[in-house]
């Protein structure tokens, strides 16, 4: 062991309190069914590397990469060396090869992203090292490693250039309607990606209360004397199940724009996961292996998908999610119900009183 309890084999450096390593590890072992169902049917795509090669050359990667060493702190063992040492244990972890280059950029944004076609890069801000405790940010290495071990990074830079896109098109009749439906949808994807980072995250930190904090800190800020966990739970549960027909329209709007998921439900869906016999199997040394994943099958993934979102609608206590449940099941008076459930988007007068000026129970 070296002086900082740290256990050395040449360059090799391994986490510096026992956690457990998860050698040849696939990605799929901890992928939200939708984000690894969307992705192994493009892997499967005949063709699929020409055509980003292709585009790549569209696409500011280069760029990017020359901004970030002109202008932000790379990570090493002479610069943020703790956040070096972090990314070396995250990578050990998950069995990651090549470590990918790390960068510190100056905002006081809390915020972290791992971009690039052919190799990706990790990018923190100082708004969120400084937020962060050194637990809490293992769980944010991990997590972006877990982006990097998936791929999510070729998806992520192409959305960011979309973005980009559609404001300098803005002015072209329909055009810019083509460039926010690929927009939208690939925010979509990229909030199911969240998830399963989220789950890397745990995996790497191996320290549940931890990845909560750091969901809680970047809700609420650096005030955990101030916050709770079971009560910031609450409010994913206030919020799913909460309210109306109404309510339900609303979040649909609010997230649209959005590329990560709302913190709270984060936190929920990987308590959940964390609390699910898949992680415990991880735990435990079973899990898919990377030398396994070209059998992957593009339908069976698929299935899981499906069965997956099937699964989040019937449990969903949201009262849209419940009403197409209930219509599935056959449950009559829709027209009733949808009156019901939107009847507070239009303001209506009050009843007049009967004769007597008192109202009348029905």
């Amino acid at each position: 062991m070296s002086d900082d309890g740290r256990q050395q084999t040449g360059h090799e450096r391994v986490p510096n309190r026992q956690r457990r390593r998860f050698p040849g590890i696939s990605s799929r072992a901890y992928e939200h069914p939708a984000d690894r169902s969307a992705l192994v049917a493009l892997r499967k795509l005949s063709g699929f590397d020409t055509v980003f090669k292709a585009l790549s050359g569209l696409l500011p990667e280069r760029s990017l990469r020359l901004l970030f060493l002109s202008d932000s702190v790379r990570v090493s063992e002479r610069q943020f060396q703790h956040l070096h040492d972090m990314l070396l244990d995250a990578c050990y972890i998950l069995d990651l090869e090549k470590v990918p280059p790390m960068y510190v950029n100056q905002d006081p944004q809390p915020n972290a992203m791992c971009i690039g076609l052919d190799e990706p890069i990790i990018v923190v801000t100082t708004g969120l090292v400084e937020l962060l405790d050194e637990e809490e940010m293992r769980a944010v290495v991990g997590h972006e490693v877990g982006h990097a071990l998936s791929g999510h990074s070729v998806y992520r830079t192409i959305l960011l250039f979309l973005t980009s896109l559609a404001l300098k098109v803005a002015w072209i009749p329909l055009g810019n309607l083509a460039v926010m439906a690929i927009i939208t949808a690939l925010r979509e994807w990229f909030r199911k990606s969240e998830l399963s980072a989220d789950r890397a995250g745990l995996l790497v930190g191996q320290d549940l209360r931890a990845s909560m904090r750091g969901l809680m800190k970047i809700a609420g800020g650096n005030h955990l004397h101030e916050m709770n966990v079971d009560a910031f739970l609450e409010q994913a549960e206030e919020y799913e199940s909460g309210g109306d027909l109404r309510d339900s329209v609303l979040k649909i709007l609010n997230v649209l724009p959005r590329s990560h998921p709302f913190a709270t439900i984060r936190a929920a869906e990987l308590k959940k996961w964390a609390e699910s016999r898949d992680f415990q199997r991880i735990m435990d040394g079973h899990y898919p292996r990377r030398d396994q994943d070209k059998d992957t099958s593009v339908s069976d993934s698929f299935r899981e998908s499906a069965a997956s979102y099937a699964s989040d609608v019937k449990t969903s206590k949201d009262p849209l999610m419940k009403l197409v449940t209930d219509l599935a099941d056959g449950a009559g008076d829709l027209g009733g119900r949808v009156r019901r459930g939107f009847d507070g988007f239009r303001s209506s007068p009050p009843p007049k009183a009967g004769p007597s000026d008192t109202p009348q129970e029905g």
